[in-house]
């Protein structure tokens, strides 16, 4: 593939020049006379080297450096003027630059030096590339998350390709289908796989004691504080920093990490000074955002920001293929806790034909987290290393349907009980298929499944 160039000056007529001068030497180039558009066609483009003017009107040169090595770092950036000296050739050697040219310039040192920094980050990326995968390759399938459905393993290859990014990442799905095991995954493939990975659940912890968890606080800034704290943001410093159930946060707390994600720097409870922080932010939630948008429930702002690439995790019963195989994953775990426990090695325990045509067969409300509890219920009752539909519980050996349509509507209901009673009136017209209801209602099948589970009727 071409090499791609991006060149910045704002006189066309060296722009014309470069730009007939690297395409005849094999380049891919796009030319932009003015700075900040050519910030918003870096992001388009994703050049391999950018060749731009230090002296401009609007945006200088070492600005654009600045940009470009927070945006990709590894993209080599080639400084010219007509004005060198060595105090601003000194400078932008230490701010990044790959190289400082003065014009004029010949035109073979130009293509020479083009060359040199395309070659510099084809062997970054490729560098890049090889050590991602021997870092796959050193986790072993005992540390990658279990599955082979071609849905699952979509999300597992998007999970590997920007895991060695810092871009921040949203995963989505229901409660128990592996959201934290997989941000564990894509710490460990990251860069940032030597430092800590912390997560908290926003649900878990009331407002004012969620913001100092994760802001940190000063001696003396409430009741009990009786001596400074670091918040889990700042100690997640150098590694990866996992924001669980963050629909669950008040609109207040919303804003203060908004500013957290956008200047990179928190406040502390009862501080006056903002503190840097160094940490890639992965969020993940069972609600479905969008909505929680139109309830005003969350902030829009916060949601795109957010979004950069959202992953988002197939419920069980979408992925029913995966059921043997995780099934021999957890009982294999099972064996060698017990192991460890006792001291010495334990029956191999395994699925009777009838117990696996069970768990195919139930719909697993509870999702992954579901079957692990089921499993490790039916490995302590189980007499024998076979384990038999008798020792699984009674609810996926004999689930008894729930009435689709058991309660009256209200005078005044609210848009969510409308919602409910009309999801309900089409799965009953439907038989209670719920493929054919999606498709009634105009929404996925993935969706209706959310919204069942959020309605306390993923069951029936």
């Amino acid at each position: 593939m071409k090499p791609k160039i991006l060149v910045i000056d704002d006189e066309q007529s060296i722009l014309d020049t470069i730009g007939i001068l690297l395409r005849s030497e094999g380049f891919e180039t796009h030319l932009m006379q003015n700075g900040r558009d050519a910030l918003d066609r870096l992001r388009e483009v994703r050049p391999d080297v950018v060749l731009t003017d230090i002296r401009m009107p609007a945006m200088s040169g070492l600005d654009i450096l600045e940009a470009v090595r927070g945006s990709d770092p590894e993209v080599p950036v080639i400084l010219m003027t007509a004005q060198a000296s060595l105090q601003s050739a000194v400078k932008a050697v230490n701010q990044g630059a790959f190289y400082y040219l003065q014009k004029p310039f010949a035109n073979d040192d130009l293509v020479a030096l083009c060359r040199r920094a395309a070659e510099t980050r084809r062997l970054s990326t490729e560098n890049t590339a090889l050590k991602k995968e021997i870092r796959r390759r050193e986790l072993g399938d005992a540390e990658r998350p279990v599955g082979r459905s071609r849905i699952f393993l979509d999300v597992l290859k998007l999970a590997e390709t920007v895991a060695p990014t810092d871009s921040t990442l949203l995963i989505t799905g229901e409660s128990g289908t592996g959201k934290e095991i997989l941000a564990r995954y894509i710490h460990r493939l990251s860069d940032r796989a030597g430092g800590p990975f912390v997560s908290i659940n926003c649900g878990a912890l009331p407002e004012n004691l969620l913001e100092s968890e994760l802001f940190g606080h000063v001696k003396g800034s409430f009741t009990g504080a009786v001596r400074d704290k670091e918040g889990l943001m700042t100690v997640a410093g150098g590694g990866t920093f996992l924001l669980d159930e963050v629909a669950e946060m008040s609109p207040a707390l919303q804003v203060k990490f908004l500013r957290a994600l956008q200047e990179r720097e928190i406040v502390p409870v009862g501080a006056t000074e903002p503190v840097r922080i160094d940490v890639r932010i992965i969020a993940a939630t069972n609600r479905d955002l969008e909505q929680e948008i139109r309830r005003g429930a969350f902030r829009s702002d916060l949601y795109y920001r957010l979004n950069v690439i959202t992953l988002h995790l197939p419920a069980l019963r979408e992925r029913m293929e995966d059921i043997p195989l995780l099934a021999e994953h957890f009982l294999r775990a099972m064996e060698q806790d017990r192991a460890g426990a006792n001291g010495k090695g334990v029956q191999a325990l395994h699925l009777s034909e009838a117990a696996l045509d069970a768990l195919g067969r139930y719909d697993w409300p509870g999702n992954v987290r579901e079957l692990e509890n089921a499993l490790e219920r039916a490995a302590v009752l189980s007499t024998s290393e076979e384990i038999s539909t008798e020792a699984l519980p009674s609810r996926i050996t004999d689930p008894v349907p729930a009435p689709l349509v058991s309660e009256r509507v209200p005078l005044n209901p609210t848009l969510e009980v409308i919602e409910r009673a009309y999801i309900l009136w089409v799965l009953d017209a439907e038989g209670g298929n719920k493929a054919r209801a999606a498709d009634v209602l105009g929404i996925d099948p993935s969706t209706l499944y959310r919204k069942l589970n959020r309605y306390g009727m993923a069951e029936s």
